[in-house]
């Protein structure tokens, strides 16, 4: 067990943003957030997933929906309460604890701020160990945990408490109905035991976040290249270097989807790398070779602080690096890549370890 204070929130906010592969919602917006419920509240309380009792009931909290609808339209703090006290009415206990549904700016910030305000702990771990966009694509639904019952919540104070067949109809009736109401909604999904969570989560997400932040702030005070320091921390690899020279981006049912041109500079000049997101980066290819596809982590990151770079934050003329990291072993598996690898997105492409395209890249 562990706290977290202010300085901890602002580590959190940028590792969580750079794992968060473009998406995962605006970190700050999110990290005010949990500052001013740590303001109002004290401390969160972090447990481990070996703290959490096998038969305790834990909810993730997040938001649901497109990045580019969080930067107009905030939450009003008071949907992620809406959506417990429904949830817990209906399964009729307790919620013990709470966590980040992703690696996301915005949705690992929030279960902090809901945590601090119930004075529920927080679990270090998350069901991606990056972002993805849609509900299934988590290592829950590998394990075959239902994302079900799920109760979504908009600022205006609609609620809708859902039940499905399973977590692919989750996914398209819940963002319909994230569509009506206007494009971001608050939720509590995949109710679980702690057992599920020790069998089926990826372990000490908020630790690595932590560790990818400092890392960054320290770097820049000891005058120190903060991408060297993140790659290897995440064991990562530079992918490409220049500047964004177009951004094509537009939000369409419920998703922020789009592409980026980076025209290379120095070892890169002559190529044109270009990026396609769904909310996160999925894809990065230059004219003649594939350089990283999901489900393997691509994070954008601006070449002079090394801060990572959302979808949404994409600017004509920004300098940036491009870096890719290797993804968790749950998601090289079959069904890993069947939900959430190239060829579900609609990329005609087979799916190939960034290890071995970053060989490629080299001996070409």
């Amino acid at each position: 067990m562990r706290y977290l204070g202010k300085q901890e929130i602002e580590d959190i906010a940028v590792g969580a943003a750079l794992l968060g592969t473009g998406g995962g919602g605006d970190p700050y917006i999110g990290k005010l957030m949990a500052l001013q419920a740590i303001e109002e509240c004290g401390p969160i309380q972090v447990l481990s997933v070996d703290e959490i009792p096998d038969d305790a009931l834990v909810v993730p909290s997040g938001m649901m929906g497109a990045p580019t609808v969080m930067v107009e339209k905030a939450p009003s703090g008071d949907e992620a309460f809406k959506t417990f006290e429904i949830l817990e009415k209906y399964l009729g206990k307790k919620i013990y604890a709470t966590m980040p549904i992703e690696a996301g700016g915005i949705n690992s910030m929030l279960p902090l701020a809901l945590a601090a305000r119930l004075g529920l702990p927080v679990v270090d771990v998350d069901g991606m160990g990056r972002a993805f966009p849609e509900l299934q694509m988590v290592t829950f639904y590998l394990d075959g945990i239902s994302a079900t019952p799920m109760v979504i919540a908009d600022e205006k104070g609609n609620t809708t408490l859902l039940n499905t067949i399973d977590n692919l109809w989750a996914e398209r009736i819940a963002r319909n109905a994230t569509i009506q109401k206007g494009g971001s909604v608050m939720m509590a999904i995949y109710p679980m035991t702690g057992r599920n969570l020790k069998d089926s989560g990826i372990h000490d997400i908020l630790q690595l976040e932590e560790e990818i932040g400092r890392s960054i702030r320290l770097a820049k005070q000891n005058n120190v290249d903060p991408i060297r320091e993140v790659l290897a921390l995440t064991n990562g690899f530079e992918l490409f270097k220049g500047k964004v020279v177009d951004v094509n981006r537009k939000t369409e049912t419920g998703f922020a989807r789009g592409t980026a041109k980076i025209e290379g500079m120095l070892d890169y000049k002559g190529e044109t790398l270009e990026l396609r997101f769904q909310n996160e980066h999925l894809i990065a290819q230059t004219e003649n070779r594939l350089v990283c596809v999901t489900p393997d982590l691509i994070a954008v990151l601006d070449a002079e602080t090394g801060l990572p770079i959302t979808t949404e934050g994409l600017r004509y003329g920004a300098r940036c690096v491009v870096v890719g990291i290797p993804c968790h072993p749950k998601w090289r598996t079959e069904k890993g890549i069947e939900t959430c690898g190239p060829k579900y997105f609609g990329y005609e492409v087979e799916y190939t370890p960034l290890e071995e395209l970053v060989k490629k890249g080299v001996n070409a």
